[in-house]
């Protein structure tokens, strides 16, 4: 355990190396600085700054996750991490995707439902005090077919909206694409962030994406299982702490988990391979924010996702 410690800690330091000689050169290289476009010197220097701290992020994860059989939240990833310099400073923040309900799974192309991840979500909105309902807007978005569900819409209920739009009938692509369908307001949306994704392991395929159990918040553990209990949940967290889970069948090791563990075998995971990373740059008091998502295959990585603000 040293040793990988120790082995974090360098890759800590060539990332800290990386990002600071990126600031170095764009603060002393990229502009010189006027009273009239100050701000916009300061917001392209920002940009810059926080793509670098991307960058960073990125040889992070790629470096050591591909050595790991598992991921969890005490890997050095999972660590806020912050950089200041004289005129600038970094944030960045990385988590994993794979910790989270691909809502993706939910609904099969034909319209059925995927009984297994429907319950969990069923089991999450109601923790969340949110009708469950909304699956089968959830559902109708992404089937192919024009046939609503009960509590869902399909094309005439989007047609009949001021901004006319007609339903994807196709996997969710982006996380701000939920926003369009009917019943997720923005607030809700934002209630759901912490604990869904529309990402799974591989591209296009929705049904590689079962939950790794060394990443799942508490009120997602909470919706695995019908049987699931807080104090389940709590020793769960308790357990991965010190002992992340290598495989899905060490869950049977947590007090009380026997009979869940074995039914939960088909619904988690213990290592992940796709990242959410926010940097976020101020330079002069200007910040510039830059949230990617990147899929990890061994040693590379492939950006999936980018938005900058």
């Amino acid at each position: 355990m040293n040793g990988k410690r120790g082995f974090a800690l360098v890759i800590a330091l060539v990332v800290t190396a990386l990002v600071t000689a990126l600031v170095v050169t764009f603060i002393n290289e990229v502009y010189l600085e006027t009273g009239t476009h100050h701000n916009a010197v300061a917001a392209q220097q920002g940009s810059l700054f926080a793509e670098g701290g991307i960058t960073g992020a990125l040889q992070l994860l790629t470096t050591t996750t591909s050595s790991q059989s598992y991921s969890s939240l005490n890997d050095v990833w999972a660590k806020p991490l912050a950089f200041d310099e004289e005129r600038g400073s970094l944030r960045i923040t990385i988590e994993e995707e794979n910790g989270k309900l691909n809502l993706n799974l939910i609904a099969l192309p034909n319209g059925q439902f995927n009984e297994e991840y429907k319950g969990i979500g069923q089991r999450l909105l109601t923790r969340l005090k949110q009708p469950s309902d909304l699956l089968d807007s959830l559902a109708d978005w992404i089937d192919t077919d024009d046939s609503p569900h009960p509590g869902g819409a399909e094309s005439a209920w989007y047609q009949g909206r001021k901004v006319k739009y007609r339903p994807r009938n196709k996997p969710l692509e982006t996380f701000e694409e939920l926003n369009r369908i009917r019943g997720f307001t923005p607030e809700l949306v934002e209630q759901l962030r912490p604990f869904t994704t529309v990402y799974g392991d591989q591209p296009g395929v929705a049904v590689a994406a079962p939950i790794n159990i060394n990443t799942a918040p508490r009120e997602l553990l909470l919706a695995l299982d019908e049987g699931m209990t807080e104090s389940l949940a709590e020793q769960i967290i308790a357990y991965r702490l010190t002992t992340p889970f290598k495989t899905p069948a060490e869950m049977v090791k947590v007090p009380g988990m026997q009979t869940i563990a074995t039914a939960l075998q088909t619904r988690i995971v213990t290592k992940g391979s796709v990242y959410r990373i926010r940097s976020e740059a101020t330079v002069n008091d200007v910040t510039r924010t830059i949230e990617a998502v990147a899929r990890i295959n061994g040693g590379t990585s492939t950006i999936i996702y980018w938005r900058e603000y």
